[in-house]
C-alpha cells in the first residue's frame, strides 16, 4: 500500500511534495503539467516535487485536492519521449570500477548498455540529467578526491545514477565513457536535450 505524499511549505509561493519514490514524482509532475492552471513551475527531484505559483500557495485543502485529483489519472499518463545517445566506453576510471565491482571492463559496458535509463531530475548543473534505472550491480561511490575539471561529454556513474556531464566543469563521479552528443546548448530552444521523466537508451558508438 502507497503512502500517502507529504505536503510542506517552501515559501509564499511555493509547497514540497515528498513522494515514495521517483517513478511517484514523474507520474505526479506529467499529470501536472497536462493541467498545470495556475502552476508557474514544476521541478522533479528523486523523491520530491516542488510546486511555485505566481500567487500566494494555495490552500492545504486546495493543494490536496489538486493532488489527488492529479494522482487519479497519472497511471493513464502516454509513454515518455525517449532519446538516443551514442556512446563510448573509454573513460578513465573504467577498469577501476569494473573491477571494484568484480568484472571485466567489456562486461560493465555491456550492463550498463542493457539498461533502460529515464531522466529522474535535473541537478547540479544547466542540464545536468541524473538518469536512473542503472544496474544495481554498478553503483560505484563517487570519489575520494573529486576532479577540478570534467570534459563535456564524459559518461560517467555514482551510486544509483549515470549522467553525461553537459558542460566542463568540476565533478566527482567516476568516468567510464563520452558521448559526443550536445547535452546543453544556450543558443538552441530548449537548451537542455534531456528533460525530467525523458527516455534514455544508450547505444555503443
Amino acid at each position: 500500500m502507497s503512502l500517502p505524499p507529504t505536503i510542506r511549505p517552501a515559501g509564499d509561493h511555493s509547497i514540497l511534495i515528498e513522494l515514495e519514490g521517483n517513478d511517484a514524482v514523474q507520474r505526479l509532475a506529467a499529470r501536472l503539467q497536462a493541467e498545470r492552471g495556475e502552476l508557474e513551475e514544476i521541478v522533479p527531484g528523486h523523491q520530491t516535487l516542488l510546486l511555485v505559483w505566481a500567487r500566494e500557495t494555495p490552500s492545504l485543502s486546495e493543494v490536496e485536492q489538486l493532488i489527488s485529483g492529479a494522482q487519479l489519472t497519472a497511471e493513464a499518463m502516454p509513454e515518455p519521449s525517449e532519446v538516443e545517445l551514442a556512446v563510448n566506453y573509454d573513460g578513465p576510471d573504467l577498469a577501476a570500477v569494473a573491477g571494484a565491482c568484480g568484472i571485466s571492463p567489456e562486461e560493465l559496458a555491456a550492463r550498463h548498455l542493457a539498461c533502460r535509463y529515464r531522466v529522474g531530475f535535473i541537478g547540479f548543473s544547466p542540464g545536468f540529467a541524473y538518469l536512473l534505472g542503472g544496474d544495481p550491480a554498478l553503483q560505484p561511490p563517487r570519489l575520494a578526491e573529486p576532479r577540478t575539471r570534467v570534459p563535456a561529454g564524459a559518461l560517467a556513474i555514482a551510486g544509483p545514477y549515470s549522467a553525461v556531464y553537459p558542460r566542463s566543469s568540476p565533478g566527482g563521479w567516476n568516468l567510464i565513457g563520452s558521448c559526443d552528443e550536445l547535452i546543453f546548448n544556450e543558443a538552441q530552444n530548449p537548451p537542455a536535450l534531456l528533460t525530467a521523466g525523458m527516455a534514455v537508451r544508450l547505444v555503443a558508438k
